[in-house]
């Protein structure tokens, strides 16, 4: 087995994408215990990845302010790192150009980054025939590990524990109910429903970043439970997390706080809307449910979900169970 002791992966997708790449760093230490491994994020993911045990440095590029300048100089970081290895997670020009001119050893890619004629390794990422994201993540390393996958895990701190001790004084759930796109978010009507099931005397955290704070204070105002806190904007990712490990469920669209829930084991129930799970972004944890309104036509209408439903009826998210 070739051993690398400097290795980088290089994900700089959105925060879903960065958690899942945590697989990579659980498996690279396991093989590579005496490698220096880092990861390459986009500016507002690195938080994650605060003081990781696995992680030598977390490497950002920031997109929003100078991209192409901040670019090169990211570039021009990673060679002066001289890495024997560079895993490249992101399918896209600007992390193919990072790779291809790295300087490193050994550089491994997806076959439709543009830049993969520099790459030793390639492999087609293909989306569906029942692999998760992780199997098409490890497909990467295959070539000089081997073909068991690992899941994602993040390490909230000590401090992360005691920053949300004050909300476990009792049996709690937690929902994260906002997304990015419309089309994969749960209608607010039927947030409020499945609050208003929930045994009155269980806790519910309202969770999600501050611009969700709005959606998360009005389902706590048309809910008839009357145990609900809104955390939204309140708790770092990591605070999060350490509050998700002894929730009794967690209830979540397709997005981040998903994989969230997956990285910590949490037990999590995800309702999949305009997308399916067989993209491959399904819920990791030991005790998980999907749950979809199957047998539309028009379902699943994209990889990523819509700001309106295409066909004008959002049937995936009217008529979603709860």
């Amino acid at each position: 087995m070739i051993e690398y002791k400097n290795i980088l992966i290089i994900q700089t997708a959105f925060i879903g994408d960065a958690i899942l790449a945590s697989s990579l760093v659980e498996k690279l230490h396991e093989y590579f215990p005496n490698a220096n491994v880092s990861i390459l994020v986009r500016a507002g993911n690195e938080s994650i990845y605060e003081k990781h045990p696995f992680l030598k440095e977390v490497l950002v590029w920031n997109k929003k302010e100078n991209k192409l300048g901040n670019l090169f100089k990211i570039l021009s970081r990673i060679r002066k790192n001289k890495f024997d290895c560079i895993i490249n997670c992101h399918r896209f020009a600007s992390s193919g150009l990072l790779t291809g001119f790295s300087g490193a050893r050994h550089k491994a890619g997806y076959k439709q980054n543009p830049f993969s004629f520099l790459f030793d390794t390639t492999v087609k990422h293909e989306i569906g025939e029942g692999k998760h994201e992780m199997g098409r993540y490890n497909q990467l390393i295959e070539d000089f590990t081997d073909d068991k996958i690992f899941k994602p895990k993040l390490y909230p701190s000590l401090n992360d524990f005691e920053q949300i001790k004050q909300y476990q004084t009792g049996e709690y759930i937690c929902i994260a109910p906002a997304s990015v796109w419309f089309t994969k978010q749960l209608p607010l009507n039927k947030w409020v429903k499945l609050c208003d099931k929930i045994n009155s005397s269980t806790n519910i955290f309202l969770l999600g970043g501050s611009d969700d704070n709005e959606l998360c204070e009005k389902i706590k105002t048309q809910s008839t439970h009357r145990n609900i806190s809104v955390l939204a904007g309140k708790l770092s990712l990591l605070q999060s997390c350490a509050l998700l490990k002894n929730t009794q469920m967690t209830y979540v669209n397709d997005s981040a706080p998903l994989h969230l829930a997956s990285a910590v084991n949490a037990p999590v129930t995800a309702f999949f809307l305009s997308t399916s799970p067989g993209f491959g972004f399904g819920p990791l944890s030991d005790n998980s449910k999907v749950i979809e309104v199957k047998n539309l036509d028009c379902k699943p209408c994209g990889l990523h979900g819509f700001k309106a439903c295409p066909q004008g009826h959002f049937k995936c998210g009217n008529e979603m169970p709860v």
